[in-house]
């Protein structure tokens, strides 16, 4: 099922679209923040009274980032950019890398919906993109199995996790961070697809693009480190919640850093990721 967030008047309500309406399932749950608590359980709910519910013109509805997460980690899952990365400090893989799925902390404040623009941020020259799959985990739990995190997980959306390069190396050369250098702004949707209809396991298909060009795309890329391995591994002596999001990092080539090669102010960039729908954003001057 494919779950937007979107805002009606003065209100924002959880629905899923279908052709051009969307139906609004706030009488389920009053807010997506509700849906999600209620875990992969909500869609037998949603289903047992579909036809019921009350449906609203999607051209009337303003169509915003699926949630608002409790928390934001982005990992490091896809083994080639992994590598690149080490290569390009002249070093070989950390053998650690392969022991444990290693994240930093994002800020999940700063979160942007689909086609909301991001105004380009006054410190950096060197502004990029980030092609990312996120989980959400629709289930408190501590100590999880793998098979205990798979069934914690709600579901997916596109993730843009977007990166001031310039700044990230001065902080990073401090082993610290990153920080600054992500924090400024993440992009999230246009939707989450519950988990009972997507699989990043079974190799993803996606593609970015900047002003129309096509940047980066590949089929059928997998990740070494998979969701439930990672929620599994941030639940050892610690809680994870629902509406925690973690991200997968990128797939070698679906950033500007892989290709040296850097968005230019003012471009459109289209993140699309096929089951999970295209993520866009517009750069705009601050």
């Amino acid at each position: 099922m494919r779950l937007v967030r979107f805002e009606m008047g003065d209100s924002i309500r959880p629905g899923t679209p279908v052709g051009d309406e969307i139906v609004d399932l706030s009488p389920i749950a009053h807010s997506m923040e509700a849906l999600i608590a209620r875990g992969r359980t909500v869609v037998e709910a949603i289903e047992a009274q579909f036809e019921a519910l009350p449906r609203q013109p999607e051209a009337d509805a303003r169509i915003l980032a699926p949630l608002q997460p409790a928390s934001l980690r982005d990992f490091l899952a896809f083994e080639d950019h992994a590598k690149a990365g080490a290569a390009r400090r002249g070093e070989d893989l950390n053998p650690a890398w392969y022991e444990m799925p290693v994240y930093y902390k994002g800020n999940h404040r700063s979160i942007l919906g689909p086609d909301e623009p991001l105004a380009w941020p006054t410190w950096t020259e060197k502004l990029d993109f980030e092609l990312e799959v996120a989980c959400i985990v629709g289930a408190r739990g501590r100590d999880l199995t793998e098979q205990e995190a798979e069934r914690a997980i709600f579901g997916y959306t596109v993730m843009n996790d977007w990166s001031a390069r310039d700044v990230q190396r001065s902080e990073m050369a401090m082993r610290l961070g990153p920080a600054k250098s992500k924090d400024f702004a993440t992009s999230l949707g246009p939707c989450i697809v519950t988990a009972d209809e997507f699989s990043p396991e079974d190799g993803l298909s996606m593609r970015a693009r900047v002003n129309g060009e096509t940047w980066f795309e590949t089929t059928g890329a997998r990740m070494h480190w998979t969701f439930p391995q990672m929620v599994a591994y941030v639940s050892r002596s610690e809680d994870v919640f629902p509406r925690d999001v973690y991200g997968s990092g990128t797939a070698y080539g679906g950033c500007g850093l892989d290709q040296d090669r850097w968005l230019p102010r003012g471009a459109m960039v289209e993140l699309e990721i096929d089951g999970l729908g295209t993520l866009r954003t517009e750069l705009v001057d601050p």
